[in-house]
């Protein structure tokens, strides 16, 4: 069974999705694939994953560098979940090419390349978006490219992790 809430984030408005073994959804409420994973009979309610969960956003948004996560349930097929790994492994305030991701997952599957658009379409399919930090990955030469919850939200999260807007280049 699903237990859903909101969050009231300084970028709008989240839904947290959990489930008996933890956090399983994070989307912005216009984004990308928003609430594509909850079940119809899906409650909204609170649970301790959500409580964690609120706690965590807390601290993110209050410009910290959260230690910790939540308990998450992810879940995806095995290559979204290798590539999922790797994202976590991104600190807080870095930054990763979708080339170097891919190189990164090429290497964990023992293979001498991977293509960094199959990785960015795994990357894509996030939903555990902010606790897997996929608005940490970027295009070659600092372009901003696609994140499910717009891109005027990935710069401000990068901003927030002390970034500036003028490192990086709109897609035209």
């Amino acid at each position: 069974m699903q237990t859903t809430c909101h969050y009231q984030s300084p970028l709008g408005d989240i839904l947290l999705v959990s489930d008996e073994q933890g956090v399983c959804g994070l989307w912005f409420e216009d984004g990308r694939y928003y609430a594509d994973t909850v079940e119809d009979d899906a409650q909204a309610g609170t649970s301790p994953a959500l409580d964690q969960a609120r706690r965590w956003l807390d601290e993110y948004f209050a410009g910290q560098a959260p230690t910790w996560l939540p308990p998450l349930h992810v879940q995806g097929t095995p290559f979204q979940r290798q590539v999922w790994e790797r994202l976590l492994t991104i600190p807080y305030g870095h930054l990763l090419t979708y080339g170097e991701l891919a190189k990164r997952v090429a290497k964990l599957r023992h293979r001498t390349s991977m293509s960094a658009q199959a990785v960015g379409n795994a990357v894509g399919k996030n939903h555990l978006s902010l606790f897997i930090p996929c608005h940490r990955v970027i295009g070659a030469h600092g372009n901003l490219t696609g994140y499910g919850g717009g891109l005027e939200r990935k710069i401000a999260l990068l901003e927030l992790e002390g970034h500036l807007a003028s490192d990086f280049s709109w897609p035209s």
